[in-house]
């Protein structure tokens, strides 16, 4: 009798173990550049390159045969059932300035006025 109660509960440890080792933790992706729409805010026309590079920093894509458009991309892979996160910026320059923005972000209201210099 006591090998039988032995065995009963020696099964029900590993059905409930097993039970356990279905749950995974997966943790949160992130990847690329994250940006605050208060970032954004800060750009203005004919910045400068280096100044678009002290706001923003480093593009996460560059192309080689067009050095006049930045791609600045951010995306958030949950490691939980929660909805995935994707934004974007594309930054376009003109003879060393700044042109416009697109994608994700908006543009502030003050964009089109440059900086004085």
């Amino acid at each position: 009798m006591k090998a039988v109660l032995t065995t009963v509960f020696f099964i029900i440890g590993l059905s409930s173990l097993s039970a356990c080792s279905s749950w995974v933790y997966r943790i949160d992706i992130p990847q690329g550049n994250f940006l605050e729409q208060k970032d954004i805010n800060k750009l203005r026309v004919q910045m400068t390159k280096e100044q678009v590079l002290y706001v923003l920093g480093s593009p996460v894509a560059s192309n080689p045969f067009d050095n006049d458009t930045w791609h600045y991309y951010y995306a958030l892979k949950s490691g939980t059932d929660r909805q995935d996160f994707k934004k974007q910026l594309i930054v376009t320059f003109s003879d060393n300035k700044l042109l416009d923005i697109s994608g994700d972000y908006e543009k502030s209201e003050d964009f089109n006025q440059p900086l004085d210099i």
